[in-house]
């Protein structure tokens, strides 16, 4: 018979002090180096993933004006970019209900995302409001003057996603190329942090349900649902969680060559429940498929599997600035997603860069390293030139969630109903 616990159990175990919490990164490494991790070995795996999720995006609501200045918002723009107002008027409060999404941009260098960053990093954000009567309304906010700041997704935590080449020899915009996709099968760019991934972990709902509390950038959030195009074979989930709780590293703006998008932070406990979790908990890379798409048509063109990209990869990417060579146009600076590197200082914003490793094929000097990979693929080797997810920071935040749990300060919640 299959063994079995409940949540209530495991969470009188953590109470006592007695329950043992590993991260997904640590039960994979014991599995990988032969250690028999049993049902009784570990109550809880945290997992964690970190990239680029599209389907982002926040509903604020804020004082913007003294009662009866103004009838009704009929446009809003923060920091430029365009916000919808609504869905309440709050007609003649002199509040704003908006919502923005994570891929509204102001230009092609600043869009939700960073806008998001921005709230929870505690700038100043600028406010220009258009009313029904054609007033315009220009004033400045920040978070902690914004008393309801939800960031809500409608798909993101993909079990784990895909891996785009370009087969045509023609260059193309693309959101999954930081400078235009090479053709001719040049260059490969892939999403997804593998082993570590919440519903890779947990493929079958078993513990991730409605109501599953869960980490979204640093703050206390909850699974509210399926996400679009969520399917048995592809599921995602719909979150929300307090904006005023998260950290800023895990959340920004990511640009690409088809313009801005957002990068976005989910870690999530899953309790060992019974025997065939901890079996799905266990899986590696090499067991995870990875397909390989034509960045046109979206159709597979290959298959491999996670092991390929992540078993040799660095997790890191490393800065020498004794290799600078000045150029007059720096290309890093120029086609960072993320703004993380300031060539007159010559400097890397930890904080800011999400280990993607663009720069390193960006660097004229080789001034940038990182072992990216190289697949093989119908004969063909194919280097890595840009990752879409941040494995060093889902490392570090399933590691947060494993203190929490271990510290009383996050816990354990049964679903309300299973996905």
């Amino acid at each position: 018979m299959e063994k079995r616990r409940t949540v209530a159990e495991i969470t009188d175990k953590l109470e006592r002090g007695e329950g043992v919490v590993m991260t997904a990164d640590e039960l994979c490494n014991s599995v990988r180096s032969g250690e028999d991790i049993g049902f009784g070995d570990v109550d809880v795996v945290t997992s964690a993933t970190c990239g680029v999720m599209s389907g982002t995006f926040a509903v604020l609501s804020f004082k913007v004006a003294e009662r009866d200045e103004f009838e009704r918002a009929s446009k809003v723009f923060l920091n430029g970019v365009p916000a919808f107002a609504g869905p309440c008027p709050n007609e003649r409060l002199g509040i704003i209900e908006v919502m923005v999404y994570a891929t509204s941009h102001r230009d092609d260098r600043y869009g939700g995302g960073h806008l998001f960053r921005d709230l929870v990093s505690h700038e100043e954000i600028e406010v220009v409001v258009e009313t029904v009567e054609g007033r315009r309304i220009e004033t400045t906010t920040i978070l902690k003057e914004i008393p309801f700041a939800k960031l809500c997704s409608t798909r993101n935590a993909f079990r784990n996603y895909h891996a785009f080449v370009n087969p045509r020899d023609s260059e193309v915009a693309s959101i999954f190329s930081v400078s235009k996709f090479e053709g001719a099968f040049k260059e490969l760019s892939f999403s997804g942090c593998g082993e570590l991934n919440p519903l890779e972990k947990d493929p079958f709902r078993e513990t991730i349900g409605i109501g599953t509390r869960i980490l979204m950038n640093g703050a206390v959030g909850f699974v509210i649902g399926e996400g679009t195009r969520s399917s048995a074979e592809k599921p995602n989930l719909m979150g929300i969680a307090d904006m005023h709780g998260m950290i800023p590293e895990y959340l920004g703006g990511f640009r690409t060559s088809a313009g801005p998008e957002v990068l976005n932070s989910w870690a999530v406990p899953l309790p060992i429940l019974n025997e065939h979790v901890l079996e799905t908990t266990k899986r590696l890379d090499g067991e995870i498929k990875l397909l390989v798409l034509d960045v046109h048509t979206r159709l597979p063109v290959g298959e491999i599997t996670y092991d390929d990209v992540w078993r040799d990869g660095d997790l890191s990417v490393r800065f020498d600035a004794s290799k600078c060579i000045d150029c007059e146009e720096c290309q890093v600076t120029s086609l960072c997603p993320t703004d993380a590197f300031d060539a007159e200082a010559k400097e890397v914003n930890e904080g800011l860069c999400c280990n993607c490793g663009a720069c390193v094929h960006l660097c004229k000097g080789g001034a940038f390293s990182c072992n990216l990979g190289i697949v093989t693929l119908g004969g063909r080797e194919i280097p890595v030139t840009l990752r879409q997810s941040d494995r060093k920071k889902a490392a570090k935040l399933a590691e947060m969630l494993k203190r929490k749990i271990l510290d009383g300060d996050f816990i354990l919640t049964v679903p309300v109903s299973r996905l």
